[in-house]
């Protein structure tokens, strides 16, 4: 009797302990497309979220019930969630503009927080979100679905290793056929597109993917200028902003071309890098193919498919916790780092005076 009592208590205590491990948090928002992802983390248990703060009540419900999560969980504004609990970071899921707010409502009270691409609006709103991160001492990150994509890893290691010679050219494309005709949910779709809240069309959307991998493939190298051109293709679906955008970043001697779209006949999340005597091709998140030059136009050609990540950098919700529970201390520059998205909307913000004006827009040294 006394075994089975001491087995029931230990297996007690490690439940506590395991139910401790998870990361607290509270959601700010859920009408971005992406929130499936943080709902579902805490119903397969790597999180618990503790708190949701959604003003539309019957989007909240309806989500809540979908990913078997209380509705006692919810709030009608995080002001009102922060005052009744204290989790150790907000993940935000509404829209972009929002991102000010929750990280105004969040550091003063220590809590850190993870934005969904992109970091901002706008430069002026990511410069007010990194003086309060700053001076709270929070860490405030942003997630990218191709931050755990195992081909940008590897691809960045070859670069590394010098397998392609030094890097000359990147292009990345990023896209699909547009928010409406992929069939996004109605409070999704009326918030991207709207100029004011997402900050642009895909322009913002899009291309943030390519300034935020060739910041950290360059290890946070500024570029010289950004030179941008939109384009509005489908003004029946995006009457208020670009739908098409092709970015120009040029480096001292290296250049990025982003194309951002919502006209791609498929969904694409693909780069290409161009070093002196090879190129890497990222196809997608697992296959990639290296090109080693041989003669005039021939080449050599490498085919794998790469398994994911380790933990915790397979994961968004993994390496948040890392992160925040100080496991882990992220490179300057790395993929989720704010150095890297302050870069990012320097980048992005020349590209709308660019493409708004027409000239090539020279950054400060």
């Amino acid at each position: 009797m006394r075994l089975f009592l001491l087995i029931g208590l230990l297996l007690l205590f490690q439940g506590i302990s395991l139910g401790q491990e998870k990361l607290k948090v509270a959601v700010a928002g859920l009408t971005h497309g992406h929130v499936g992802w943080v709902l579902d983390a805490h119903r397969k248990g790597d999180l618990e979220i503790l708190g949701i703060a959604e003003a539309n009540r019957e989007l909240a419900e309806r989500l809540c019930n979908n990913y078997g999560i209380s509705t006692d969980l919810i709030y009608p504004n995080l002001e009102l969630l922060l005052e009744k609990i204290q989790p150790e970071a907000i993940t935000a899921f509404g829209n972009t503009f929002d991102h000010l707010a929750v990280v105004q409502k969040a550091a003063p009270k220590g809590v850190h927080v993870m934005v969904e691409k992109p970091l901002a609006v706008s430069l002026e709103h990511g410069l007010e979100m990194q003086s309060l991160a700053k001076s709270h001492g929070i860490h405030l990150l942003t997630n990218y679905e191709t931050s755990w994509y195992p081909t940008n890893h590897f691809a960045k290691e070859l670069t590394q290793k010098g397998e392609i010679g030094d890097i000359r050219k990147v292009v990345v494309r990023d896209g699909h056929r547009g928010p409406k005709k992929i069939g996004v949910g109605k409070e999704f779709l009326d918030w991207l597109t709207d100029p004011e809240l997402n900050g642009g069309g895909a322009l913002m959307d899009f291309g943030c993917y390519g300034a935020n991998l060739m910041t950290w493939l360059t290890e946070g190298e500024r570029p010289r200028s950004v030179t941008a051109l939109t384009q509005q293709l489908q003004p029946e679906n995006n009457r208020n902003v670009d739908d098409e955008a092709t970015i120009l970043v040029q480096y001292p001697d290296k250049l990025l071309i982003i194309e951002a779209s919502w006209n791609w006949p498929m969904g694409r999340k693909d780069m290409e890098i161009y070093g002196l005597i090879g190129a890497i091709y990222a196809d997608n998140r697992n296959d990639l193919r290296v090109r080693i030059a041989e003669g005039y136009d021939g080449y050599s050609e490498e085919k794998m498919n790469l398994p994911e990540l380790e933990s915790p950098y397979r994961d968004p919700f993994e390496l948040l916790k890392s992160v925040v529970r100080e496991e882990i201390i992220l490179p300057k520059f790395d993929l989720y780092s704010l150095e890297n998205n302050m870069l990012v909307m320097e980048i992005l913000q020349a590209a709308k005076e660019s493409a708004t004006t027409g000239k090539t827009i020279f950054l400060e040294k």
